[in-house]
């Protein structure tokens, strides 16, 4: 009997997988219908395609910006496949936006030193990807596509990763055996009271691998976008670096530029920098403002997603000043992975968000996740289709490691609201240690409680900021 290879999460780190596996079955397991993360990146794919630009300085920009914390080999290694990853999305049928010349609209952002973020439809990249991928996948002979699956528990036999249960849409258990099992869950950002992410971005994958034993890493690393639009929800609409890139600018109340003095690169400055300015006004109780009306052209066309969302909030961005807040964006730190997926625990791997490579580093570069889930989904795909037994190699007696009931979700606000005082833009000891006790006197009450657990020791372990991890109180100042 030939067993699957089984994918849980269905942004493009997962689909890539997918796809990339054949001709080997492939189940591809899909919790929630509200969308991935993948679909709300506004940014693009950040790949040295133009001219004089070059892989090795995408490279020295991605170490930069992750404060040097990174696996050189594993930056080395994608950013050399991000021209060839942008050609293997176009034939899978995205279209990227091109000029009136035919050549690629090359975009900048934050921490970038060169016009290298390739867009399609304007700030709609992460759609158009999720758009073509999905397509490819049903037509795939080899995929079967399981929507409304939620993946509870992993099955472990001879100390093997080898299955996983989960709850189909019926309500009804399935128990699938599993040549090897990929956690593509995505990241962590809706811990938080605010995120750019959607609602189901809990980290349940990185909880059940935690459950299972796998090794984990740079839980301390969690990057905060400084521009959401301040307005109600959980949930929030992003806006764009790229805004930045094509010419807005940061103001607070007072109409005082937010980023004068603060960085060389002003505006443009690096994401926690900005960040930490956002929150420092804010906190001061003042308020913060994204003004996008010195962008040229046709705004509409150019940004739709920020121009619809504005819209639906009754902004026009082309005429006002934007309110804005930061909120948990990217999480830098997961499971413990190589470059080829492989986690701690024989059997399963990992891939995009939930992973952690050290292609990061201490902080995301702009327009670089889009590019680490594909091209590494990629890699990993074509190495399992390449390598499994058309039998299971794991023997003796089946355990089910769970993940265990999720906190009440009259809770989730408060819990929301103590990772935010205390593991958000800015740190300090005391807030750290409070809030850990907090949670280790609630864990037992869900899932997610112990996973915060997990996050604030490794921010209490690092006792000196790095990249997105900064500590008020270990001689750091704003």
């Amino acid at each position: 009997m030939t067993l699957p290879i089984v994918v849980v999460g269905s942004g493009v780190a997962g689909m890539a997988t997918a796809l990339a596996a054949a001709p080997h079955p492939v189940r591809l397991l899909c919790r929630s219908s509200e969308g991935s993360a993948s679909a709300f990146a506004q940014g693009g794919v950040a790949a040295a395609v133009g001219a004089g630009d070059t892989p090795a300085a995408h490279a020295a920009d991605t170490i930069e910006a992750g404060a040097g914390h990174n696996v050189v080999q594993v930056v080395e290694w994608i950013t050399r496949a991000a021209p060839g990853t942008i050609r293997w999305l176009e034939a899978q049928g995205v279209v990227f936006d091109h000029g009136a010349d035919g050549e690629l609209t090359l975009g900048r952002e934050g921490g970038h030193g060169a016009h290298r973020i390739v867009h399609a439809g304007g700030d709609a990249t992460g759609a158009a990807l999720v758009r073509a991928l999905r397509a490819q996948v049903e037509r795939a002979a080899h995929i079967r596509w399981q929507g409304g699956a939620e993946v509870d528990a992993l099955l472990m036999r001879g100390g093997r990763v080898a299955g996983v249960r989960c709850r189909g849409a019926d309500g009804r258990d399935e128990e699938i055996e599993a040549a090897a099992v990929v956690l593509a869950t995505g990241g962590i950002g809706a811990l938080y009271p605010h995120t750019s992410n959607p609602p189901g971005a809990t980290g349940s994958g990185l909880a059940l691998a935690l459950a299972a034993g796998a090794a984990v890493c740079d839980l301390e690393f969690m990057q905060f976008h400084p521009t959401a639009l301040a307005v109600e929800g959980h949930s929030l609409p992003l806006l764009t670096e790229a805004l930045r890139g094509a010419g807005a600018h940061l103001y607070d109340g007072e109409g005082r530029p937010l980023m004068t003095g603060l960085h060389p690169l002003g505006d443009l400055a690096p994401r926690d920098v900005v960040a930490r300015r956002v929150w420092q006004v804010q906190r001061e109780g003042g308020t913060t403002w994204l003004d996008t009306t010195p962008i040229e052209g046709d705004f509409p066309r150019r940004f739709p997603t920020v121009f619809a969302s504005c819209q639906a909030h009754g902004l026009d961005p082309r005429r006002e000043r934007l309110p804005i807040t930061p909120v948990a964006h990217f999480h830098m730190g997961g499971i413990a992975t190589d470059l080829d997926g492989v986690t701690s625990l024989p059997g399963l791997h990992a891939v995009g968000e939930v992973a952690c490579n050290g292609f990061h580093g201490a902080n995301r570069l702009a327009s670089n996740s889009l590019l680490e889930g594909v091209a590494l989904g990629r890699r990993l795909g074509a190495l399992l289709a390449a390598s499994l037994p058309q039998a299971s190699t794991a023997h003796g007696p089946a355990r089910w490691i769970e993940r265990g009931p999720g906190l009440a979700e009259a809770a989730q606000p408060a819990l929301r609201e103590l990772l935010w005082k205390a593991a958000g833009p800015v740190r300090d000891t005391a807030r750290l240690r409070d809030a850990w006790r907090t949670c280790q006197a609630a864990e037992a009450s869900g899932w997610q409680v112990r996973l915060a657990k997990a996050l604030l020791r490794a921010m209490r372990l690092r006792r000196r900021s790095l990249g997105a991890h900064f500590r008020l109180d270990c001689g750091c100042s704003l």
